[in-house]
């Protein structure tokens, strides 16, 4: 199916950039508005937006559950990974202050472009990101297919190790294949996260600094895991977190199986270790 191409540069200095996600602006702001989906992309007074890769997670850097203190997953990697998003982009130079925020880099803006079909409830544009020239005049639809997607930063932080698959229903099934073949090759290579990974194996968490200094997980997990430690006063206790996932109602397909389940009947807890029965390109889960 056509995504809609957008042509601009990505910009860096101020933020916060991870290994999943970057701020773009457009050459025409107005293009913005001719992204499809229910939600609206949402551009700062200078036009520009910020960007979700789609299909990929990367370790978080920061993130604050509700009503608690900013967290992050272990620094090598999710360091790892928003450094070599940044570098490939096509940044050099980068300086960072104590928070993380980006104080100076060369160039000021770096350019590039995106494909994407919608936003997310955030308003963040869900993008496969490229850099350089578009392969076609901004504004306009083109068909985006394998070959184009190996030349992504989604492609390739996948293909480096530096992040998880993690897809979503709009994600077409070809993409999301080349993607999986890409995570299966780093996997077996041992490159990146692959050798640390706990996701499947299974992690224990007896706390929050085992959350963020030890496990090594699907970020997706990890915020499920925040969410719910947080609101436990400092209780570590696990014993609870299924049900708690279950009263979030996350959809998710089991490709392999080819059902629709939630996100608690493919957790399993055992005392203080958590870890998902399904790797992570076998789960396709429900836009809200």
């Amino acid at each position: 199916m056509p995504m809609l191409v957008i042509e601009g540069t990505y910009r860096i200095a101020g933020a916060r950039p991870d290994g999943d996600s970057v701020r773009f602006h457009p050459h025409d702001p107005a293009h913005w508005d001719l992204v499809g989906g229910r939600n609206r992309v949402r551009r700062n007074s200078a036009g520009g937006a910020q960007l979700r890769l789609d299909g990929i997670d990367a370790l978080e850097t920061h993130y604050r559950p509700p009503g608690g203190a900013e967290l992050h997953q272990p620094a090598p990697f999710a360091g790892a990974a928003a450094d070599a998003l940044i570098a490939w982009l096509g940044f050099t130079g980068v300086l960072r202050d104590e928070h993380g925020t980006v104080d100076a880099a060369e160039p000021a803006a770096a350019p590039g472009y995106l494909f994407t079909r919608g936003a997310d409830l955030h308003g963040r544009c869900v993008a496969i990101a490229g850099r350089g020239t578009a392969p076609a005049p901004s504004g306009t639809l083109l068909h985006l297919g394998p070959e184009l997607l190996r030349a992504s930063a989604n492609h390739h932080q996948l293909a480096e190790g530096l992040a998880y698959p993690t897809y979503y229903t709009k994600l077409f099934h070809d993409l999301r294949d080349e993607l999986t073949a890409a995570v299966l090759a780093a996997r077996e290579a041992g490159r990146g996260l692959w050798p640390a990974d706990q996701t499947v194996s299974g992690a224990k968490i007896d706390g929050i600094v085992a959350l963020t200094d030890g496990a090594v997980l699907l970020p997706k997990l990890f915020r499920r895991l925040a969410d719910y430690l947080a609101i436990g006063a400092g209780d570590p206790s696990l014993a609870g977190f299924r049900a708690f996932l279950a009263q979030r109602r996350d959809r998710v397909l089991v490709l392999s199986r080819g059902q629709f389940t939630g996100l608690d009947t493919v957790v399993e807890v055992a005392d203080a270790t958590v870890r998902l029965t399904r790797p992570p390109e076998d789960l396709v889960f429900e836009e809200r």
